[in-house]
């Protein structure tokens, strides 16, 4: 008997409809302007934020438009983003077979997550992922842009950078895998000061300076530390897409999340 992971935000974070959440994603993808220039090599990562799609969703579409021209070459989704209603340390891997979303299930590939089992740090937390969104929202934007893929889910709690990093590692040279990193970035500032945080972190980014990643500055800040340990171990570079705030939306400046895409190639 299969097991799968029912989806937990469908019809909060995005639309519970699978026509509905078609042209959700439809409408998002659309108003990305094309790439100034012709992308060559399919891209290794990317670092997209998790809100809700009427937040987020704009500045995670400048990401996920760039896979789109490679959406045969995926074979594997390595996912990781931070587990904000379960504490742990580690990693957490799950026991489903798949995650389901309205647009149907994704398979988890059993064989490298129970490889992955012999990484420091790495275990098995169903509860880890039951209710947790920051992995969630960004599978139907690959359901839609990638043909046939399995998913490495990873939901990240208090872990060391080197930890992380030795788990990204593992699929570096691997063409057919693409690794997401999911964060958003300041929480609860006014717009001003989130927006001064918020281009610390865009430095930080792409300078490769993992250690300039503060607690305050990216709920997602334990994979997105292991990611730039990586890219400054092979010297690689970090492309920003977009920027933005949950105040585009709503604009309310008084407390606001802050977003950001990254593209690594």
């Amino acid at each position: 008997m299969t097991a799968t992971r029912p989806p937990a935000v469908a019809g909060l974070f995005y639309a519970d409809d699978p026509a509905a959440l078609d042209q959700q994603i439809d409408a998002l993808m659309n108003n990305v302007e094309p790439a100034s220039g012709q992308d060559d090599e399919p891209p290794r990562a990317l670092v997209v934020p998790h809100a809700g799609y009427p937040y987020s969703g704009p500045v995670a579409a400048r990401a996920y438009a760039r896979i789109a021209p490679f959406r045969g070459q995926y074979e594997r989704v390595l996912l990781l983003g931070p587990s904000h209603r379960v504490p742990f340390r580690g990693m957490a891997l799950s026991s489903a077979d798949a995650f389901t979303t309205p647009l149907g299930d994704v398979p988890l590939d059993k064989a490298e997550s129970h490889a992955l089992l012999d990484y420091a740090g790495v275990e098995e937390i169903d509860a880890a992922h039951s209710m947790e969104h920051s992995l969630e929202v960004q599978l139907p934007f690959l359901q839609r842009l990638l043909c046939d893929f399995q998913l490495i889910p990873l939901s990240v709690g208090d872990v060391s950078v080197q930890q992380v990093a030795a788990v990204i590692e593992r699929y570096w040279g691997d063409p057919a895998t693409l690794v997401v990193i999911s964060t958003d970035l300041s929480h609860f500032f006014t717009l001003r000061q989130a927006e001064e945080r918020d281009q610390r972190t865009r430095r930080a980014i792409e300078q490769r300076d993992y250690k300039a990643i503060g607690d305050e500055q990216a709920c997602g800040r334990y994979p997105l530390r292991g990611l730039l340990k990586v890219l400054d171990d092979h010297d690689a570079g970090i492309e920003t897409l977009a920027m933005g705030t949950s105040a585009d939306t709503t604009g309310d400046a008084s407390r606001v999340v802050g977003y950001g895409s990254w593209l690594v190639q």
